[in-house]
């Protein structure tokens, strides 16, 4: 079954962790210094972004939920910039500005989509000299502050200084019940204990628990890690070889790579603890949100610099990567495909009929409608409907053979069956772009027409093809046996 892509417009999400301001500077190059072996970048382009905890919450924003970011900063430009865009992105920040600390900033510069360097301005907020002492309470009242308001709370961590009192914060999410994420760095691991779930990378899962030679052992290992630390799972992102995810006392799932082109890996780990956390505060299982997670992933590799992933793009990505399910379809499945068809933009055709003998003219007609959108939906009669209709020797394919000769056809996409004498209830609730029947049909009858019409569709008759039709072909076929049983008795 596809993977859905949920609405995340209630999701309500608390940040909190090391905030940055991201610069890029972009310009040609074409020559090599004369004062040293490097080269000369003529700058043309310059922008600001959010990076760390904040380019979290934009990825939250820009999947449509509400993030919240708690953290520290400087009171400086950076700081002032940093709160601007990330507002003007719909994300309730709420920040805690120490004097005489610099607010991280990370200049990178780009040529021709490729990072020659870059350069960090900070102080972290790591301070053991007593220096801004009350910048710990200060971060522990805004976080409480808004702790409430949240179920999934997700920690991410650069060891910058601003979660030093995590086993604190984590003790009182989880005494509210709230769901657990944490973005891990650095060689202790301990101080993430009872979160619900990790998401180190490779590296930083080995630097804890040893080198491992295969999959089996990295499984072995993180089963062991997580009664450790008492999580309910670990998320491993693996670049090339895609995530793993290991859940207590459940089977480990590997995911391969999405990614087809990858320019810069700057964010993405951002992007997968994002797209995770709003999946699971939407209500996915961990296994669909690990997948749309490394859906999201294989996006935000092909852009340049921090960045984030639209629910248009991972739509986008999930057709170009994947094949839409198609065929039979249950009437409830079909309502939720056409609903993920429209909100991807795509126009939805549907016809109606026995088609008890399939035969040119309703392969013509099929294709014309299919010509007319993106998907195409035929609605095939029940066997007890077609014998109401057409007599008690119909129909002469039971339905599921005539579904599934329709469904083998390349420009059919869904075949849904129904069960009353016309498919007007159907039609109404699938509410196509636009109905269409054959040739031999007045628009104005068609059942499911006036509804289709009043939600702002259209209705149109395809050509009818000449000599085509069920009926004709039976009595063709019975008057050839009646003139092979007349020559047998003649004989």
């Amino acid at each position: 079954m596809q993977l859905m892509i949920p609405d995340f417009s209630q999701v309500k999400i608390l940040v909190v962790g090391d905030l940055m301001l991201d610069r890029y500077w972009h310009g040609p190059t074409s020559r090599i210094s004369p004062e040293a072996p490097v080269p000369v970048v003529k700058i043309e382009e310059s922008e600001e972004r959010a990076g760390g905890a904040g380019n979290v919450a934009l990825n939250i924003a820009a999947l449509n939920g509400t993030p919240s970011l708690v953290g520290l900063t400087g009171q400086d430009e950076p700081a002032r910039i940093l709160k601007n865009r990330l507002t003007h992105q719909g994300v309730n920040c709420q920040f805690v500005e120490l004097e005489d600390c610099t607010t991280i900033t990370k200049l990178r510069v780009l040529s021709r989509h490729q990072q020659l360097i870059r350069l960090d301005f900070e102080d972290g907020f790591l301070l053991d000299n007593g220096e801004h002492s009350d910048s710990g309470e200060l971060l522990l009242q805004a976080y409480q502050s808004q702790l409430d308001a949240h179920d999934v709370i997700v920690f991410s961590d650069y060891q910058k200084g601003t979660l030093r009192d995590l086993p604190k914060l984590i003790a009182l999410a989880k005494a509210q019940g709230k769901k657990i994420i944490i973005d891990p760095k650095g060689n202790d691991f301990s101080i993430y204990q009872g979160a619900t779930l990790l998401t180190p990378n490779l590296s930083e899962f080995e630097a804890i628990v040893g080198h491992c030679e295969n999959d089996e052992q990295l499984v072995k290992k993180a089963e062991q890690l997580c009664q450790k630390l008492q999580l309910d799972a670990l998320l491993i992102t693996r670049s090339e070889k895609g995530m793993t995810l290991i859940q207590s006392d459940k089977p480990a799932v590997h995911l391969p790579t999405r990614a087809r082109d990858v320019y810069d890996v700057t964010g993405a780990g951002d992007t997968v603890i994002a797209t995770f956390a709003a999946s699971i505060a939407v209500g996915m299982d961990m296994v669909d949100a690990t997948k749309l997670a490394n859906l999201a992933a294989s996006v935000v590799v092909s852009k340049v610099g921090t960045a984030s992933v639209t629910v248009h793009e991972l739509r986008t990505a999930m057709r170009q990567l994947s094949d839409v399910e198609q065929g039979i379809i249950a009437e409830d499945r079909l309502i939720a495909l056409v609903n993920d068809a429209r909100n991807h933009g795509e126009k939805v055709i549907m016809t109606n009929g026995c088609f008890d003998i399939l035969h040119a003219g309703h392969v013509t007609y099929l294709e014309q409608a299919k010509s007319l959108g993106d998907r195409l939906i035929v609605a095939v009669n029940d066997d007890d409907s077609v014998k109401r209709i057409k007599g008690p020797e119909r129909p002469v394919n039971s339905m599921n053979r005539r579904m599934q000769v329709l469904a083998g056809l390349s420009c059919v996409d869904w075949v849904v069956p129904f069960y009353e004498d016309t498919p007007t209830r159907l039609i109404c609730d699938v509410s196509p772009s636009i109905l269409v029947k054959g040739g031999d049909n007045e628009p104005d009858n068609i059942p499911g027409g006036d509804c289709v019409k009043e939600q702002g569709g259209e209705v149109l008759v395809m050509e009818y093809v000449d000599n085509c039709s069920t009926t004709g072909l039976i009595r063709s076929i019975r008057s050839a046996d009646e003139s092979v049983e007349n020559k047998k008795e003649e004989k």
